[in-house]
């Protein structure tokens, strides 16, 4: 599917069904995706307001937010990955060793 015909569906899914965070998250993938560095921001920014609880988001939202120079914004997202992630040992393996990976650049 071309980017601007999955760009308007995921747009669409988003409209349809705002209350899933899913649609959102893929949604500012695709942003991010796009280089649309102001509109992956407000995504991220809002799955982290109104869907904290939503694991997947922690690992893209602190990578943005470091590759964006925001180094103690970053470490708050991965912190507060960390704790929504306590009950999902899977997905807190998976964001604490990707926590502990960019700390290891970060100090080099």
């Amino acid at each position: 599917m071309p980017e601007n015909k999955r760009m308007a569906a995921l747009q669409q899914f988003y409209e349809q069904d705002p209350a899933d965070p899913f649609n959102l998250y893929a949604l500012t993938l695709e942003h991010l995706a796009a280089h649309d560095g102001a509109r992956a921001r407000a995504g991220f920014e809002k799955l982290l307001a109104e869907f904290p609880d939503y694991v997947p988001t922690y690992y893209h939202a602190a990578a943005f937010f470091a590759q964006a120079g925001e180094q103690q914004q970053a470490i708050a997202i991965f912190e507060q990955g960390l704790n929504a992630a306590r009950h999902d040992a899977h997905a807190l393996r998976e964001l604490r060793g990707a926590y502990q990976r960019w700390q290891d650049e970060w100090d080099d």
